[in-house]
């Protein structure tokens, strides 16, 4: 049943990833975004064929019309010369494979301009941000949640619920620049921006231990932007929880508010907090454009930010909403999995049906 289950809801989110593409294709073709780019790929290659043909031919007329011989071609063999619309299945299956050409002016680490290779290598880079400052944030976040369920109204839980609204209101930018200004300039621990040293350390552990210390600020940029909101939202999702008939026989009985918190809330709220979570997580993915500009991490944030700001660089952004959605579709998998192993009801009802 739990195979069934996650294979009718991994169609789901294949169609779900199908649809949001169609409709980003549909939205570039009808604004006249599809062929812009296209005709910039186009006066790009015909630039490089401009200067081959040159050499062999000199009477300036021949070379336009070669030129124009050489655009007709190129135009026909990318759609140019049909409605925007019939190009959408061919456009949305060179979305699926990141076969989007090259792009204007991105360069990947190691010099190449091809879409895919700048988009990938910018995958782990962020991954690995966000995924720490998340776990910091659910550790502590659902710690301190569930405990100040069981204290309602107590001096702790008004003096970290002010904290919370502080902490939803700041934002993540003025955060990283203050961090800066106090840990990189006026006290120089940690270094202003930028994901290694300059020259790298060579070595595995070395370059890590460099890594994680530039991470440093970023991370805790992150945490800080997000843990009182989490935190109010594990208390507000248990608070109710924690106010039940089990909880109140639990402490009667005379157990600690260590083991209820874990045993008797945690446990019954844990479905509702790892939604949030993970669906926080995809949604942070998108997020973490001006955090990323800030401390100069080369991650995919930043590169939205690189393929907007300037001469736009609209592959990029085609193939980085793809990603992002992507990213979304297999937090939505990993949910539906854990919903399983969190509550075994969820799997029973499915049976039963």
């Amino acid at each position: 049943m739990l195979l069934r289950r996650l294979l009718i809801r991994g169609l789901t989110m294949l169609g779900v990833l199908v649809a949001v593409q169609i409709l980003v294709v549909v939205t570039l073709g009808a604004t006249g975004y599809s062929d812009r780019m296209l005709e910039a790929v186009i006066g790009e290659q015909l630039r490089g064929i401009r200067g081959g043909l040159a050499e062999t031919i000199r009477d300036p007329d021949r070379l336009e019309e070669a030129l124009a011989a050489q655009r007709a071609e190129l135009e026909e063999a990318y759609g140019l010369n049909q409605p925007w619309f019939s190009r959408i299945p061919a456009m949305v299956a060179r979305v699926f494979t990141l076969d989007l050409g090259e792009a204007h002016t991105l360069r990947s680490f190691r010099g190449s301009n091809r879409v895919a290779d700048i988009v990938l290598e910018r995958i782990p880079n962020t991954v690995i941000l966000l995924t720490t400052a998340m776990a910091i944030t659910a550790v502590v976040g659902i710690a301190v949640g569930t405990r100040l369920a069981t204290r309602v109204g107590s001096r702790i839980d008004r003096i970290i619920s002010y904290g919370s609204a502080v902490s939803y209101a700041l934002p993540a930018w003025w955060v990283g620049i203050l961090l800066i200004l106090v840990f990189a300039f006026r006290f120089p621990v940690f270094p202003s921006g930028g994901m290694y040293s300059a020259p790298p350390p060579e070595g595995g552990f070395a370059r890590f231990l460099d890594l994680s210390h530039h991470a440093v600020l970023p991370v805790i940029t992150l945490v800080l932007a997000s843990l009182g909101p989490y935190i109010y939202v594990v208390r507000t999702m248990t608070i109710t929880i924690a106010q039940g008939d089990h909880v109140l026989a639990a402490r009667a009985r005379g157990m600690p508010d260590r083991i209820i918190s874990r045993r008797h809330v945690l446990r019954v709220a844990a479905p509702p907090i790892v939604t949030g979570l993970i669906l926080g997580l995809a949604g942070t993915l998108g997020g973490s454009i001006l955090v990323e500009t800030v401390f100069g991490w080369q991650g995919m944030g930043r590169l939205y930010y690189e393929a907007i700001a300037g001469t736009p660089d609209e592959m990029v952004i085609v193939a980085l909403t793809f990603m992002f959605t992507l990213l979304y579709v297999v937090a939505r998998m990993i949910l539906e999995v854990l919903y399983v192993l969190l509550d075994p009801r969820v799997d029973a009802a499915e049976a039963a049906r």
